[in-house]
């Protein structure tokens, strides 16, 4: 069985890669030209580079493929039109990533809760300035995007005391993670009434552009938005007005339209934004860990057992359950 791993060189790229060399026939392709040579035969491909877009050039080679892994949430850059009507099995690294993205959103609401920046500041210019500060506890989020990284930000987020929602494609109640579950088509009021709006929408037609001038100008002017899911979710040019204009109090962004960030893009200076390289998944270790998930996803396959993380083609993500189109 030849596996090709899609954005490596060698062994040494993939930490932990080499335990599986005496099961199955490993193949590396760092880019199209070798993915073009590597492709026939090939039964499994291994996206480790998630965000390369070389497969679609050469898909017309992919003969022999029945299941893509691939290494990342999003499955944006692997999801043409060929792909969604082929029989190949597409999963991904859901799960991975949860709780550490979840720890990053906390950081950045606890940053500017307790004014750590001003703080800081204070500090290196020798500055006495105690002072009174806000609180979390009780404050209102709003999560767009209840798959499973929006579950552990509202699961780490209650743990202190905050009123979690979210919003899905569907309305629900008794969620076990969230206050209530707004269908996207109806959120209602609870946009305007949220002290946190937090992005975390996979990358699908519906989400291109999302977050716009009509969608800020909705929120709450003390309010502070977070995107952490996908950079195309957002209208740039509207969230540095809304930061401009007042309209929201602040942002953090960590995922872009572009990245990484041109030096004369505006959003470096845009005030009251935090920017940060797409970094909030990223954590000591992780490396080893997507390596050991697809490892045991491969077991699967070959024992002939469900796979897991397999992505709806048609909805560009892992359904929560079979019941569910998150």
């Amino acid at each position: 069985m030849k596996v090709v791993i899609l954005g490596a060189s060698s062994e040494t790229d993939v930490p932990g890669i080499e335990s599986i060399t005496g099961t199955v026939d490993l193949a590396f392709a760092p880019d199209e030209v070798a993915l073009g040579v590597e492709l026939p035969g090939s039964e499994i491909l291994v996206g480790w580079d998630f965000q390369g877009n070389e497969l679609v050039h050469q898909w017309h080679r992919a003969l022999d493929l029945k299941w893509i892994h691939w290494c990342g949430a999003g499955v944006d850059a692997v999801l043409f039109e060929d792909l969604q009507k082929s029989d190949v099995v597409l999963t991904n690294a859901r799960g991975i990533f949860d709780r550490v993205m979840a720890e990053y959103v906390l950081g950045y609401m606890l940053v500017e809760t307790k004014d750590f920046i001003t703080t800081r500041k204070n500090q290196e210019n020798h500055v006495w300035n105690s002072r009174s500060i806000a609180k979390l506890q009780g404050d209102h989020v709003l999560v767009f995007g209840v798959g499973s990284i929006g579950r552990e930000i509202a699961r780490v987020l209650n743990t202190i005391g905050l009123r979690v929602s979210g919003v899905g494609r569907s309305e629900r109640k008794n969620d076990p993670d969230f206050y209530k579950v707004y269908a996207s088509s109806n959120i209602g009021s609870a946009l305007p009434e949220s002290n946190w709006v937090i992005g975390v929408l996979p990358s699908t037609p519906e989400t291109v552009q999302y977050f716009d001038a009509a969608f800020f100008s909705k929120m709450n002017s003390g309010a502070r938005f977070i995107n952490v899911g996908r950079g195309g979710a957002v209208v740039e040019a509207d969230l540095i007005n809304a930061l401009e204009q007042n309209t929201i109090a602040g942002a953090m962004l960590d995922v872009f339209n572009t990245e990484p960030m041109k030096q004369n893009d505006p959003l470096w200076d845009a005030p009251n934004l935090l920017a940060s390289p797409h970094m909030s998944g990223d954590y000591q270790g992780y490396v080893a860990d997507v390596v050991n998930q697809f490892k045991d996803n491969l077991e699967k396959y070959m024992a002939g057992q469900p796979l897991l993380n397999i992505v709806d083609k048609s909805l560009g993500f892992v359904p929560s359950s079979p019941e569910r189109t998150d």
